[in-house]
């Protein structure tokens, strides 16, 4: 008894359980710093975008003497007033069809390149990698010019078909970026057994592989819609017909036109890129998940 009291009390010896002993843990100011600057940078962000759509329901005399103050009313005719033109609607839709074609061309193809750069071995597959990687340097801002004649040659001028291959060719790098990650983390196990099963290449490919990639191909999609809603610079050079006009440009045109009346620009503006906000706010988690599954693979 007394030998394993002297124990526990030997000065080297320290005894399990109860917290008492244990060192306080101290928290610097890190954390709260991270946060303070956090908040200061999504302030710094959403302060233009609130501004653009409060100043959509003042007056422009209410702009002119006091641009950064409340509305002293909360009018919503000028809102009332573009969404009742048919020129918003019809850019709405061009926009539309332009980042739904975007990305289904985007998501078909790159997931068959994908595919065969992350499945098959074959002479070229890493110099044909690095070549989509390279397309990652160059920015439609470089090939502007060149692609303009390319599509004036190819008769495309002035439809959206013009504005669609593009974007199509200079979303594939990054599509094929992600995806081929998610497609080499396919178990070799599972190929094989498919094929054992009697399951073809063309069935295997659907069955498991699109399946299997689906995080992946859900974030290249929601990219490249996203890319193709906010595009302005190739539809400036491509669309020279009001009709055929997507939203990004239809706000420039609508800004030229109306320059005077400040209020209704705002609110035409608003509303043109809430839809992007909203479509990237539902998305965020898929975005993110899928880049962090390509980062892994």
């Amino acid at each position: 008894m007394t030998a394993s009291l002297q124990t526990v009390n030997m000065p080297g010896v320290r005894p399990r359980g109860g917290g008492h002993d244990r060192a306080p843990v101290r928290r610097g100011l890190g954390r709260p710093l991270g946060y303070v600057a956090a908040v200061i940078v999504i302030i710094a962000m959403l302060a233009p975008v609130a501004f653009i759509i409060i100043g959509g329901f003042r007056t422009n005399s209410e702009i002119t003497t006091d641009p950064s103050g409340w509305p002293s009313v909360w009018n919503i005719g000028n809102y009332l007033d573009v969404l009742t033109g048919g020129i918003f609607w019809q850019e709405v839709l061009n926009s539309v069809i332009a980042g739904a074609a975007t990305t289904a061309g985007v998501v078909v193809l790159g997931l068959m390149a994908s595919y065969v750069l992350a499945r098959y071995r074959f002479r070229g597959r890493g110099a044909l990698y690095a070549i989509f990687a390279a397309g990652l340097m160059f920015p439609m801002t470089v090939a502007i010019t060149p692609l303009y004649i390319l599509v004036k040659n190819l008769g495309l001028m002035n439809s959206l078909g013009g504005v669609i291959l593009p974007q199509i060719a200079f979303a594939l790098p990054t599509t094929i970026i992600i995806l081929v990650p998610f497609l080499r983390a396919i178990p070799d196990e599972i190929q094989e057994a498919a094929f054992i099963d009697g399951c073809s290449r063309l069935g295997f490919f659907w069955r498991m592989v699109v399946p299997l990639a689906m995080p992946g191909v859900i974030t290249v999609g929601i990219l490249a819609f996203i890319a193709s809603w906010n595009s302005y610079l190739l539809p400036l050079f491509i669309l020279n017909n009001e009709a055929t006009f997507t939203l990004p440009l239809g706000v420039q045109a609508f800004s030229s036109q109306y320059s005077v009346d400040t209020a209704k620009v705002l609110a035409f503006t608003s509303l043109s890129m809430i839809p992007a906000l909203l479509f990237f706010a539902f998305f965020e988690r898929r975005i993110v998940g899928g880049l962090t599954g390509a980062v892994k693979g």
